[in-house]
């Protein structure tokens, strides 16, 4: 017997991909697993672990969530979605309206939290930041490397995807906070060697306490990913820059209370955004000239060194002008 193989949706660059509910799962307390499948049943774009998708509400506004399904099943995107009780609409949407058979408009997928290849991985989650870990996970079995995985949640019953998790042994130390207090960070990260890599997702909290025991670490060995934004000093100028369209040749004003993402709007050039606190990447713009005052939390150093591109949600210009490939 022989199977037809799938053609391929073509890739969300903005938010031309419907997608339908296939399923939507409880997988924990307050957590939702939703898989999605193209409404024609087409092949979906391919994506790497750590990858997330922007899930487009109803509003128009977007929301980001990482991708935690198998890599290998090239017809369907699943997501883990934590109920934010604090939130902003986009969890209790998903929890309470979005049904099997709805159709939603995606972005993406997208990544700013890529694994680089190395022997050794160690994995620390807290609560719902388990999600990018898990197809890290599976790329670390592939691959054949070394790897263990710390994760950590308030208690046992709120802690997603443990049964997925269980096949993988003493590899993986599961430590509700109900039941082991705080987790021991120095005690799992100590003994590492230079060239390992930690990969890290969760409350602001948990990466704090783990930035600090790196700090004496190499470059580039600790990764972080983030649910809520850095908090960052006063603007390094206070006053209007101009953004040039390099595309269009159009200049456009810049006011010190409006974001490079709401003066391109105003002027008839939106780009698709998801958190609005530099967190997820979604309205990364390429930037052919100018200094950039970066207040996001994705890039490293060396890519804020490059000054190549920019978070158009917070970052800003510290010269008179930036130019903008749009």
């Amino acid at each position: 017997m022989t199977t037809t193989p799938l053609r391929l949706a073509p890739p969300a660059t903005g938010t031309d991909l419907r997608l339908r509910v296939a399923s939507k799962d409880v997988v924990a307390d307050g957590v939702v697993l939703v898989r999605l499948t193209h409404p024609d049943e087409l092949r979906l774009p391919d994506w790497s672990p750590g990858a997330h998708i922007d899930i487009i509400l109803p509003d128009g506004t977007a929301r980001q969530y990482s991708l935690c399904g198998d890599r290998d099943d090239c017809a369907s995107y699943s997501i883990g979605v934590l109920r934010e009780v604090d939130g902003r609409g986009g969890s209790a949407y998903i929890h309470d309206e979005l049904t099997v058979g709805d159709l939603v408009e995606v972005g993406g997928p997208r990544n700013n939290f890529r694994v680089v290849p190395s022997e050794s991985y160690t994995f620390i989650a807290g609560g719902i930041g388990i999600t990018p870990i898990l197809a890290m996970i599976q790329q670390a079995e592939e691959v054949g490397a070394d790897w263990r995985l710390l994760y950590g949640g308030r208690q046992r019953s709120s802690m997603a995807f443990l049964d997925r998790l269980a096949q993988y042994g003493r590899r993986v130390a599961i430590c509700p906070q109900d039941e082991c207090g705080l987790l021991d960070l120095a005690s799992f990260t100590s003994g590492l060697s230079a060239d390992a890599r930690v990969y890290a997702c969760g409350p602001a909290p948990l990466l704090a306490a783990l930035e600090r025991i790196a700090a004496d670490w190499p470059p580039g060995m600790l990764r972080t990913e983030r649910f809520v934004a850095d908090e960052m000093p006063p603007p390094v100028r206070s006053t209007a820059f101009e953004l040039e369209l390099a595309r269009s040749g159009q200049v456009v004003t810049v006011e010190p209370d409006a974001s490079v993402l709401d003066a391109l709007a105003a002027v008839g050039h939106p780009i698709l955004s998801s958190c609005r606190r530099g967190l997820c990447g979604t309205c990364e713009t390429a930037v052919l000239a100018g200094e950039i005052d970066h207040r996001d939390t994705i890039l490293d150093d060396a890519e804020r060194s490059a000054g190549d591109c920019m978070m158009t949600c917070v970052s800003r210009a510290s010269s008179d002008r930036l130019v903008l490939d749009l």
